[in-house]
């Protein structure tokens, strides 16, 4: 399957909701609503998914599409757009440049094409499960022989132990030699360009990890779910260089 006109497009969505995003950013006086799951929302992640989904249903009408913000049009369409339009948006909120955009395709059930946008410091990451670039350059995850040597990375030091093994990933964490929490998409974006060994979150949604798993597997690395399954069968994600993989999923998993 030729990809080039769906990644031509892709391109575009990042640059025109990106435009529509950045004069939100940092801005004091922006509006935070607070949705029934307690997650902050605000007019710049309503306004881009609109614009997406205004753009995508020109360009390709018989497309689905599903987003975080404004749900399903069509998901079984054989191909499907997954949109999330600002993941991180508590940093977003914070003034921390840590967000992005995430579009995703599918194509029955399965990504083939992910971007990771990030505006503010003008990033554009897009995989195809085979290569992934970062502003047109290649880029590869980098080799890491050891936990212990490894730059860990999370989106939230609470949520293991709300939705997964707390103690073992309390245990797991202590032995990476960098654990920080520069994570939601932009943790994804550093693992994938060489930054960081292991990215992991406990709980995710399809919008959230729809576009991470091509980007990922583009750039060299394995990502699955905690248990070391099927990402997109799962509702969690551990992301690492081929190394590390076995021995990060036994260690979460004891």
């Amino acid at each position: 399957m030729d990809l080039t006109p769906y990644r031509t497009f892709l391109n575009e969505l990042a640059i025109q909701s990106g435009e529509f995003i950045r004069p939100y950013f940092a801005n004091p006086a922006l509006a935070v609503e607070i949705k029934s799951d307690d997650s902050p929302v605000t007019a710049a992640d309503k306004g881009a998914e609109q614009l997406l989904r205004a753009l995508i249903a020109k360009k390709f009408p018989s497309h689905g599409i599903i987003g975080e913000e404004f749900g399903e049009d069509r998901p079984d369409a054989e191909f499907t757009w997954v949109l999330d339009p600002i993941d991180g948006t508590k940093s977003f909120i914070t003034g921390v440049p840590l967000w992005g955009t995430l579009i995703a395709l599918l194509h029955n059930g399965q990504p083939v094409l992910g971007a990771i946008h990030q505006p503010i410091l003008n990033q554009l990451m897009i995989g195809d499960n085979t290569t992934t670039t970062l502003n047109g350059r290649p880029v590869r995850v980098r080799d890491c022989a050891r936990i212990e040597e490894a730059t860990l990375l999370t989106s939230d030091i609470y949520n293991p132990a709300k939705y997964q093994n707390g103690a073992a990933y309390e245990a797991f964490a202590r032995r990476a030699r960098i654990t920080r929490t520069w994570a939601d998409c932009y943790g994804y974006l550093l693992l994938s360009a060489g930054f960081a060994d292991i990215a992991v979150d406990p709980i995710m949604n399809l919008w959230d990890l729809a576009a991470v798993v091509p980007v990922v597997r583009g750039a060299g690395g394995v990502i699955t779910d905690w248990q070391g399954g099927d990402p997109m069968k799962g509702t969690s994600t551990v992301a690492t260089c081929p190394s590390l993989h076995a021995a990060t999923i036994a260690a979460l998993n004891p």
